[in-house]
């Protein structure tokens, strides 16, 4: 009998992990958890970046799939970046960073463009409190907040496409396809 699959708690999320991908999972929270030893908050960034992981497993995962494959957590992992400590000699005087992500929109899971969904993931905040706070801002600008999200909407690149993962809805895959567009048209480069 051979094993398949493996399920792992990250934070607050379950997820089947492949062997292969478990195992390059485990490695890459244990070099995290290395590189923060002595770090006074190491458990709550421990537990960001377990959060993160799901996070980007989830959205790479396809609905037919039963278990992250390596081949999806590799570039969630890249995405996410390693955990490096700078800084002075005493760990309470040590800051601890994770490689910056890039602001883009993110299309799969997007609700109009993906603008909110970039902005969450770019802050590391919850994609729906943040999209709760747009609408509050809608009503409180008297409609005002529309031009912003459109600037945000033109200027903002998107995220590449996941190969193999969930198809975009209606909405979401025309507004990229209409930005593209208009990007093309004016000649805006946005990368």
């Amino acid at each position: 009998m051979q094993r398949i699959s493996v399920t792992a708690r990250l934070n607050r999320s379950t997820l089947q992990f492949e062997e292969a991908a478990y195992a390059r999972l485990e490695s890459y929270l244990a070099e995290a958890a290395r590189t923060l030893d002595g770090n006074p908050d190491q458990q709550e960034i421990l537990g960001d970046l377990e959060q993160a992981v799901a996070d980007q497993c989830a959205r790479r995962a396809r609905t037919d799939q039963a278990a992250v494959t390596l081949a999806e957590l590799e570039p969630a992992l890249e995405e996410i970046g390693s955990v490096q400590v700078s800084g002075a000699s005493t760990a309470s005087d040590q800051t601890v960073r994770v490689a910056a992500r890039p602001l883009q929109q993110v299309s799969e899971g997007a609700v109009v463009s993906g603008v909110c969904q970039g902005l969450a993931r770019y802050f590391g905040l919850n994609v729906t409190a943040l999209r709760i706070f747009a609408v509050l801002l809608l009503f409180l600008s008297g409609g005002g907040m529309i031009l912003v999200y459109l600037a945000l909407m033109l200027l903002m690149p998107y995220a590449p496409l996941v190969s193999g993962g969930r198809p975009l809805r209606w909405l979401p895959a025309k507004c990229r396809a209409l930005m593209e567009f208009l990007r093309a048209k004016f000649s805006l480069a946005t990368s």
